[in-house]
């Protein structure tokens, strides 16, 4: 019995996506040698089948151009990076995205300047959720007004 389709790409797919994002649209040929630039050597045959299968999967469009194919995304990296992390914070985390945000620290290092950043997008989201919630009173800031 066959696998089901995934929700997301699998590694090579996304390797490949990620060359796309920054350099589409490519032909295949290109697309091979970019992953054998990031250490992937790959057979053409192999990348054109993965390339195919991305396309039925539609993550990426194709347009005919000169007896080949040019391949760009279909799908943003935004839309993929949801799709995962959705997936790991309920398959994982139950749900809670504060665990995961607990176990990042806990696993990367974090930098002054990402601290300040994630300082300033908790800040956002305590405004936005007393905006949403009609509160009036302060939802209280986190630091001392870096936001």
């Amino acid at each position: 019995m066959a696998r089901p389709a995934s929700k997301y790409p699998t590694e090579l797919e996304l390797q490949i996506l990620k060359i796309l994002w920054r350099e589409a649209p490519l032909v295949a040929r290109d697309v091979q040698a970019a992953l054998a630039r990031d250490g992937r050597d790959l057979a053409k045959t192999s990348v054109i089948t993965t390339l195919n299968t991305m396309f039925d999967k539609g993550y990426l469009t194709r347009a005919e151009q000169a007896n080949r194919y040019l391949f760009s995304p279909h799908i943003s990296e935004q839309e993929v990076a949801e799709r995962v992390l959705g997936d790991v914070v309920d398959r994982v985390f139950d749900g809670s995205t504060s665990a995961v945000l607990l176990k990042l620290f806990d696993v990367k290092s974090i930098g002054s300047e990402e601290l300040k950043e994630l300082r300033r997008m908790i800040n956002r989201k305590l405004r936005e959720s007393g905006d949403r919630d009609g509160s009036k009173s302060d939802p209280g800031q986190i630091g001392e007004g870096d936001s």
